[in-house]
């Protein structure tokens, strides 16, 4: 099963307003989702995820995430580091 497109956070919320607008216009959500371009499970889990969200705010959590995960990788190199030298240490003594 080939997969769709890949929608920024930004993008994911506009396209939520976009729904919100529809939905005020009467439209079920099937409607909204064929309008939309996108599975009803998708629909769901974005709003599940970025429901009620800003755009600047969703920037700010993708800028988050991404140094969240340099700072894991810098977690865990160091613990590599703290481990090897250990290790080098026990044959010293």
């Amino acid at each position: 099963m080939s997969r769709g497109k890949r929608y920024s956070p930004e993008e994911v919320i506009i396209k939520l307003r976009e729904a919100e607008a529809l939905q005020v216009q009467g439209l079920n959500q099937g409607e909204i989702c064929r309008q939309l371009g996108v599975s009803a499970d998708t629909y769901i889990r974005w709003r599940k995820e970025y429901g009620g969200m800003r755009v600047d705010q969703a920037k700010k959590l993708k800028d988050l995430e991404k140094e969240n995960q340099q700072l894991k990788k810098l977690v865990a190199d160091l613990s590599l580091d703290n481990s090897m030298l250990k290790e080098v240490n026990k044959g010293n003594f």
